[in-house]
């Protein structure tokens, strides 16, 4: 199973005092650093806009900076949200992104949900979705290196192709987000890639197997053929040495984190307990539900394990643990449970 490290990076002004906007950026970048020591996959960044629900505006700047301090992960977004930018810009950025970085760059994209953003940028939300599905193909074509001749009710390009050729032929592989779990078989129908947070896509824990097995079902339908990497579920996540330790170090920063959520869908620390739809606990309690989730087909995982002004040092603390303890474990259970 891959694991890889993902951060919407919620950000808090009125505390600036305790971590400026600046320490973050560099915390940030630290942690991109031990992600790459301790042999994740990929580290994952959201784009968000006009609120401290997430500080990016721009995922490729921060990875270009990221790009510069590691060789070997890849770096990703998830997601950019293609309605806010004109998808020859989007391109651009991502194509420039993967030769600087020697072509490790994983392109999530959506159309974003957030009312705030889109009355931000004075779109309509109702939209989105056509919006998204034009930047989308625009994009999969400049990546492609091909020329452009697009016109569509919201987006037009003449006779045109990007001059950043990307180092991949066809550009970084593409993942298209998710938020209602019905969506996961239609991406799977258009022979996308799939990405999403179960915590805002359905209401338990055992609901993930059904997403997945929606997801193979429409690529199926259409010989999409499967793969271990067509995929990628965030869950947040906090490894302590036992549940009560990751229960008093991640208690009080997820409810400040999902304080800033802007929409209806919230579970507090206990309700996301309930639901399961978390990574909290002791190294065997986060071994055992990934093995669950590996079982059930998933085989590429982002811990969410910054969020709600933790401390760097206890963010890293649960990173080290997640790596050097729970990935040693999982290999275990996986093997187990193959045998028997």
């Amino acid at each position: 199973m891959r694991i890889s490290i993902f951060s919407v990076q919620d950000h808090y002004p009125a505390r600036a005092a305790e971590r400026g906007l600046d320490d973050f950026y560099r915390q940030s970048l630290d942690q991109c650093v031990l992600v790459e020591r301790l042999g994740y996959d990929t580290f994952f960044v959201a784009e968000h806009h006009f609120h401290e629900y997430g500080a990016f505006p721009n995922p490729a700047v921060f990875l270009a900076a990221a790009a510069m301090r590691t060789t070997l992960i890849r770096l990703g977004t998830a997601i950019a949200t293609l309605p806010f930018r004109n998808p020859l810009t989007v391109a651009e950025d991502y194509a420039m992104l993967d030769l600087i970085s020697g072509g490790r760059v994983v392109l999530g994209v959506g159309s974003g949900y957030l009312a705030h953003e889109f009355a931000g940028f004075g779109i309509d939300g109702a939209e989105k979705r056509a919006r998204f599905d034009e930047a989308l193909s625009v994009l999969r074509q400049a990546l492609a290196g091909q020329r452009i001749n697009f016109a569509g009710q919201h987006i037009r390009a003449d006779d045109v192709a990007i001059n950043v050729p990307p180092v991949r032929p066809g550009g970084p592989p593409l993942y298209v987000a998710v938020l209602r779990k019905e969506a996961a078989y239609h991406v799977g129908r258009q022979s996308n890639r799939l990405m999403s947070v179960p915590y805002a896509s359905v209401e338990r824990f055992d609901d993930v197997e059904h997403l997945m097995a929606e997801f193979r079902r429409g690529r199926e339908e259409v010989g999409a053929e499967a793969s271990d990497d067509d995929h990628v579920l965030a869950f947040h996540c906090h490894v302590a040495d036992t549940d009560e330790a990751a229960r008093d170090h991640a208690a009080a920063a997820f409810d400040l984190y999902v304080a800033t959520r802007l929409y209806a869908k919230r579970q507090t620390y206990d309700d996301i307990l309930a639901s399961g739809l978390g990574l909290f606990g002791s190294v065997e309690t986060v071994a055992e539900k990934l093995a669950r989730l590996h079982a059930w087909g998933v085989r590429h995982v982002m811990l969410l394990q910054n969020f709600g002004m933790m401390p760097h040092e206890r963010v890293a603390a649960s990173m080290t643990l997640a790596a050097e303890r729970v990935m040693p474990r999982l290999a275990e259970l996986i093997a187990e449970r193959r045998a028997a």
